[in-house]
């Protein structure tokens, strides 16, 4: 199962949008400030949840930060979820069933009027 820390971190969706963010690319904490629109404390404290739960590493860029998915915790976190997928696919699949088995609820109803056959 998927640790704890990791459905925390992804339950604020300020942290999920950081993890949107940090999927195109690895950024710097600025970038990340200024793409968030959050405070420079308050993006560092969601930036700090993240990486304690392993969602993200840090390296250090000179005098910048610069923060990158960890993909581990996604791929748990994907294995977690597969047979729930496969569930939630079985029912789509037979919703789709039914649908394509009913009358078409989008055609014009015929005229009152019109000639029946």
């Amino acid at each position: 199962m998927a640790d704890a820390a990791l459905w925390s971190a992804l339950a604020d969706p300020h942290r999920r949008a950081i993890v949107a963010l940090l999927l195109e690319r690895p950024r710097p904490v600025g970038e990340i400030v200024e793409a968030s629109g959050l405070s420079q404390p308050s993006t560092s404290k969601h930036l700090r949840v993240l990486r304690e739960a392993g969602l993200v590493r840090v390296r250090q860029d000179a005098q910048r930060r610069v923060y990158a998915l960890d993909p581990a915790p996604i791929a748990a976190l994907d294995a977690w979820l597969a047979p729930y997928r496969k569930l939630w696919g079985e029912s789509l699949d037979a919703l789709g069933r039914r649908l394509d088995a009913a009358p078409d609820a989008t055609a014009d109803p015929p005229h009152p009027e019109a000639p029946k056959d």
